[in-house]
C-alpha cells in the first residue's frame, strides 16, 4: 500500500492580521508546518496552532525562515552560515517549548520560503540548516524538495546525521528539471481542486509529476505540501485526501509507521 504524509504551512497569522484558514484545513492534513515568528506567526499564534494540531492528531513541525516579516520570508537575505544556524536553532527551540508545554512531540523541520530555496543551491546554507536541526534534536526530520533539485540537501543531511524527507507540491507548477515555477510567473500556482488531486495521486502512487511543457518528471516524495493561504485551500486538501484514500493510499503523519 502506498503511504504519504499531507503537510500544510500554518500558524502564519500575526497580531491583528489573519492568514489562512487553519481551523478548517487542519481537519484534512496529517502534518502542520508551524511558523516560528520570523516570517509569520507570533507566540500566541504558535501556542494556539500547536494546540489545534494536538486536538486533531496532526504532527507538528517547525517552519523557520529568514527574519523578514515585511516580505513574508520570501526575500533572500545576505546571511552567513553561522547566522543561519543560529536563526534556525532559535526558531526550532521556540516552537519546541510550545510543543512541550502541550505534551506534543515536535516531529520535523521545514525551512520556509527563501531559506528553503536558498538551501537547495547554497551548500553552506544547507549544511547550516541541517546542523541546527541535528544539534537541537537528531531525531527530527528535515524536509527538502523531491527530485534532483533537492539532492544536495539530502546528501548534506545524511552527512550531518539528519533524516531527510523529500516533499512535492501538487498545487505548484513544475519545470522540466523538477524545479518549482517561480511565483512571479503566470500559472505557478494550480488552484483547481480536481487537478491538484490528480497531481497528488500521481505523486503518491507513481512518484512523478507532469511539468509545464507536458514532460513527466520523477519525484520520489514521502510528503505532499498544500499551501493553506490559497483561496481554495480547504477544498484542495479535502479533495486531495479523499482522492488518495479512495485510491487506497494511506495518509499518515511523518514518523507514523517508520523507525523513529
Amino acid at each position: 500500500m502506498a503511504r504519504i504524509d499531507l503537510n500544510c504551512d500554518m500558524g502564519e497569522s500575526f497580531g491583528a492580521w489573519s492568514v489562512g484558514r487553519d481551523r478548517e484545513v487542519i481537519r484534512h492534513i496529517t502534518s502542520a508546518n508551524v511558523a516560528c515568528g520570523w516570517h509569520g506567526g507570533d507566540p500566541v499564534v504558535m501556542d494556539a496552532t500547536v494546540g489545534l494540531a494536538a486536538q486533531h492528531g496532526v504532527g507538528v513541525g517547525a517552519h523557520p525562515g529568514y527574519p523578514d516579516l515585511l516580505g513574508f520570508g520570501r526575500r533572500n537575505l545576505d546571511c552567513t552560515p553561522d547566522d543561519v544556524r543560529a536563526y534556525v536553532t532559535y526558531q526550532i527551540g521556540a516552537l519546541q517549548a510550545f510543543c512541550r508545554s502541550r505534551g506534543v512531540a515536535l516531529r520535523h523541520v521545514k525551512p520556509h520560503g527563501a531559506l528553503y530555496l536558498t538551501a537547495l543551491d547554497d551548500e553552506g546554507v544547507a549544511r547550516a540548516v541541517a546542523e541546527a536541526v541535528f544539534r537541537v534534536d537528531p531525531g527530527l526530520f528535515l524536509l527538502t524538495l523531491a527530485g534532483p533539485r533537492g539532492d544536495a540537501v539530502a546528501r548534506i543531511g545524511a552527512e550531518v546525521g539528519v533524516r531527510v524527507v523529500r516533499e512535492a507540491f501538487p498545487d505548484r507548477a513544475y519545470t522540466p528539471d523538477g524545479t518549482l515555477v517561480s511565483r512571479r510567473e503566470p500559472g505557478a500556482v494550480v488552484s483547481g481542486p480536481d487537478e491538484v488531486a490528480r497531481r497528488a495521486l500521481l505523486m503518491a502512487t507513481e512518484g512523478a509529476v507532469t511539468a509545464v511543457d507536458g514532460t513527466r518528471v520523477a519525484l520520489e516524495a514521502e510528503t505532499l505540501c498544500v499551501h493553506g493561504d490559497t483561496p481554495t485551500a480547504v477544498d484542495l486538501v479535502r479533495v486531495i485526501r479523499e482522492t488518495l484514500e479512495t485510491a487506497g493510499v494511506r495518509v499518515a503523519p511523518l514518523g507514523d509507521g517508520r523507525d523513529a
